[in-house]
């Protein structure tokens, strides 16, 4: 395989788990003390922003991957 797949995928790979690890929404208290959890809410602004770019990501290395297997 190719260095510059490999170099793409480490480099996607650890793009995305920042994009993921960016993304956590803490429960807070609220749980804890009976507060229901399930209100639903619109992505906005970063939050929005960021969840398109894990999209993206995750499409990326997908096709970083296939194209890997396709060269081997």
């Amino acid at each position: 395989m190719p260095t510059y797949i490999s170099i793409a995928q480490i480099v996607l790979s650890i793009a995305l788990i920042l994009a993921i690890l960016f993304q956590v929404r803490g429960g807070g208290l609220g749980g804890i003390f009976g507060q229901p959890d399930t209100v639903y809410r619109t992505k906005r602004g970063v939050a929005k922003t960021l969840f398109q770019i894990t999209i993206v990501l995750i499409i990326l290395f997908i096709v970083v991957s296939v194209l890997a297997l396709k060269v081997i």
